[in-house]
Order: structure tokens, then sequence, then C-alpha cells
């Protein structure tokens, strides 16, 4: 494994207590487990995420449940790239934090060959409805296709 890939993910796992503990320690975990979501009906937002979680092999981390729908919602991938695009869209949407102005230095300085990729992220979130303020707890019993068609892009209309 690189050496650059093994600190982004010795970062990442120190830093996901500190960032729960610090910047979200006034808002609540979901309490909905991994195979709760899957029972969710078929082509809900809920049931996606469930999918998500399965197919990646990942669990829930709670306080950070959003971050994983907004994965399912814009179809970025989970690779150490993706994780840093991410952070490109979510600032191209309006999000303002310490923490993802800490993941785009360091994953830019790290990984610059990805370049054109994070611009193209950023302009995507730029693109879309706000959305990185949503409770999205509230939208998994919503039609996919239907959150998707509220928040992914502006001025444009999904039928």
């Amino acid at each position: 494994m690189q050496i650059r890939l093994k600190f982004m993910l010795w970062l990442y796992g120190w830093s996901q207590d500190l960032y729960t503990n610090l910047f979200k320690r006034n808002q609540n975990a979901w309490g909905i487990s991994k195979s709760e979501l899957s029972l969710f009906p078929e082509e809900t937002l809920g049931r996606a995420l469930g999918e998500f979680y399965q197919i990646n092999g990942f669990d829930v981390m709670p306080k950070l449940e959003n971050h994983d729908i907004f994965h399912v919602i814009t179809q970025t991938g989970t690779e150490i790239q993706d994780e840093i695009a991410m952070q490109y869209l979510l600032l191209g949407n309006g999000k303002r934090s310490l923490y993802m102005f800490s993941m785009i230095l360091i994953g830019t300085f790290l990984y610059p060959e990805f370049l054109g990729y994070y611009q193209a992220h950023f302009k995507k979130g730029k693109r879309m409805n706000s959305f990185h303020q949503v409770e999205f707890k509230d939208y998994l019993d919503s039609h996919l296709q239907s959150v998707k068609a509220k928040f992914m892009y502006k001025n444009q209309l999904f039928l």
C-alpha cells in the first residue's frame, strides 16, 4: 500500500472521532442499523443507503450517516480520491468547515494528479441545489429518484 494512502487512512481514522466529538457533538446519531436500512421498501433512499453499506462492506458510523447519503445521491465513489472529490463537491455546494478545508488541502497536496477530477466535482456541487445542511434521516422513506431530483441540479426539471 502506498505511503500516501496509508497516511490518509490513518488521518481519516484519527480525525473521525475528533470530528464527531468536536464538530458533531450537538448532532444525534440516527440510531438505524445497516440491517434496518435493508428493510426499507425498494427504491427508497433508506434502502439505497443500506445497499451502499452492503456493497462497500461498510457499517453505519454514528453521526456521519448524512455523509454516506451524500455518496448515494451524488453517486460519488469511496476510494481516497473520491472522498477528497466529495469535499470539493461540498465546497461547491456551499459547505464551509475546518475539517473540509483540511481534507481538501491535504488531499490535493497528496493526490495532485486528480486535480481535474476534484475541479469537476466542485463544479458539480455548484450546479446542485444546496443539500449539505439537510438532515436526510427525514427522507429515508422517500423515493430515491425523487430525492435526487430535488437536490441534484438547479433549474432542471426531472420527470
